[in-house]
């Protein structure tokens, strides 16, 4: 039995490729990295039906194609009501979360505003600097 109250986010991410500096001691969230966009709707289905996990998000960091992209937002269980966040090479990308009317809504997204958002949910550590639209978001060189 899980114990494990905390939300999840599921990240989508190359682990050969450069990383975000994600926080995972941050006691709010649970963050859960897969290695393939194509595992993306077993682990939420999953989280949600099998285990009653709290899964509250999903980034797509660097991986996959606008297309891929797509095709995931499009087979997302309908039970999974939480943002997806799509972060392409060059640090912009898409941001899918439910309206107000329960429908799903896409809006593009520049790299600040991704940066934005990661830090505002605790996922990255924060920067010392004022956010500048022309500094990349922060990685972590793989050793």
């Amino acid at each position: 039995m899980n114990t494990d109250n905390r939300r999840i986010t599921l990240i989508a991410r190359d682990p050969g490729q450069d990383q975000l500096n994600w926080d995972e001691s941050n006691p709010m969230n649970r963050l859960i990295f897969i290695d393939a966009i194509s595992f993306l709707r077993l682990a939420i289905e999953r989280g949600i039906n099998e285990h009653h996990q709290d899964v509250e998000r999903v980034i797509i960091d660097r991986q996959g194609t606008a297309v891929q992209f797509l095709q995931a937002l499009a087979t997302l269980p309908s039970e999974f009501v939480g943002d997806v966040l799509f972060v392409m090479d060059d640090g912009n990308g898409f941001l899918s979360s439910i309206g107000r009317g329960g429908d799903r809504v896409l809006y593009a997204v520049g790299a600040h505003d991704i940066e934005f958002y990661l830090e505002t949910h605790g996922l990255i550590w924060k920067q010392s600097s004022a956010y500048r639209i022309d500094l990349p978001m922060p990685v972590r060189r793989n050793a």
